[in-house]
């Protein structure tokens, strides 16, 4: 019986995706629930699992191409087995793959169709690249990696005798791989690009800046993070500790948790907070619903299950859909100031940045304190500049004294 693997419905406005890579092939026996191919839309990554238990019988749809709701990508024959592979014959393109690359060891079968297009294409040692994907398997993005590092083709390892016909001059680079590769850029990634000149174009973006002694809220952290995660399971971040802080500032700055809808202001009376968490495929906004009814240790637990989504690839749009403001921590990854872009339609981001130890001005007497860089981008059409900088002193007055947390003050 002949199955159809169709497009699955993938959220609200969403009505067309890519087709990134294929995890099976045609003959391939599939079990039910086994991921068959990866679709790229406009937000996230989608894992097309198999329908039914059989053998892929034929692929409508490739790599590359654009499908929409309710396509059909392939077939699966339901109850068949697949065929065992022939002992003699012509050579199957399995094989011409192997061929194509002596000396790799070893070449993994399951690899993507864009990874192994890459890979063929600039005929490299498979063996050398680390593969990041499930269950080890080498992704497009760790050939990519692996030829931005230098990564040396099959065919470039050394001769027994140099031919003495070809000049020496003409070797230009020491790096044996391509001088330039070009890859198309995916659904996710030109969504992006068009979503950030768009918010620059339509909002009157303006950041302001401030900074923030993190030594109380630092030493509390020290103090309690041991019985935090003994009670609630999960570790005491900074990042509730400023989610909680925004909506505090929030409450306190309600133009900065609202939106422009055409010729109105529409002011939200709910606090979804979308964090920034950087996946596999870059950076994506979950939102931590309603977080001013969380206690410290709901939003950390949330934060902590987005993440794990994020990490694993199995965020969903219905996560990163909404949201009335956002938090991005760059710090993580060193930045010691920036001015991030506005997610829209929101008024809003605080950016946190790295913790440096400097020398400051504390009653008349130089010390040394943790200092932590905050920025608010906000959009300048609702937000006046005064609201911007008293609700940065707002989070600047709760982190260096937290007890105002708990007393909402």
């Amino acid at each position: 019986m002949a199955i159809d693997i169709k497009v699955p419905e993938m959220g609200e406005s969403v009505t067309e995706a890519t087709i990134s890579a294929w995890t099976k092939k045609e003959g391939d026996a599939v079990k039910v629930d086994e991921v068959l191919a990866i679709l790229e839309t406009d937000k996230v990554s989608l894992e097309i699992p198999a329908p039914t238990s059989g053998v892929l019988k034929s692929i409508t749809k490739k790599v590359g191409d654009v499908v929409h709701v309710r396509d059909i990508m392939g077939i699966i024959e339901e109850g068949a087995v697949a065929s065992a592979p022939a002992s003699s014959g012509a050579p199957t393109p399995k094989a011409e793959v192997v061929s194509a690359q002596p000396n790799t060891g070893k070449v993994n079968e399951e690899l993507p169709p864009a990874a192994r297009k890459l890979i063929e294409e600039n005929k490299l040692d498979v063996s050398k690249i680390t593969g990041t994907g499930r269950n080890g398997q080498i992704t497009k993005e760790d050939v990519i990696l692996f030829m931005e590092k230098g990564g040396a083709s099959a065919s470039s390892a050394p001769k027994a005798a140099a031919s003495p016909e070809i000049p020496r001059a003409v070797v230009v680079s020491a790096n044996a791989g391509p001088r330039e590769t070009v890859v198309p850029m995916t659904k996710l990634r030109q969504t992006i690009a068009n979503r950030l000149v768009s918010a620059q174009h339509t909002a009157a973006i303006l950041t302001t800046f401030n900074e923030v002694d993190m030594s109380p809220i630092m030493e509390l952290r020290n103090k309690y993070k041991d019985k935090f995660k003994e009670t609630h399971g999960v570790g005491l971040g900074f990042m509730s500790l400023f989610t909680k802080a925004a909506v505090a500032a929030l409450k306190a700055y309600p133009a900065i948790n609202a939106e422009i809808r055409g010729t109105d202001i529409v002011y939200k009376n709910f606090y979804d907070i979308g964090v920034a968490v950087g996946g596999p495929k870059g950076l994506v906004v979950p939102i931590v619903r309603n977080a001013d009814l969380l206690s410290f240790a709901g939003v950390e637990q949330e934060i902590a299950r987005l993440a794990g989504k994020v990490k694993d690839g199995k965020i969903s749009l219905e996560d990163m859909e909404g949201g009335t403001f956002s938090i991005s921590n760059g710090g993580v990854y060193g930045s010691m100031m920036s001015t991030p872009i506005l997610n829209p339609p929101q008024s809003g981001i605080l950016g946190m940045h790295n913790i440096v130890k400097r020398a400051v001005v504390v009653n008349d007497q130089i010390v040394i304190r943790p200092m932590m860089y905050l920025a608010l981008s906000y959009d300048h059409r609702i937000v006046d500049g005064k609201e911007a900088v008293q609700f940065l002193v707002k989070i600047k007055e709760m982190v260096e004294d937290p007890t105002r947390l708990l007393f909402e003050v």
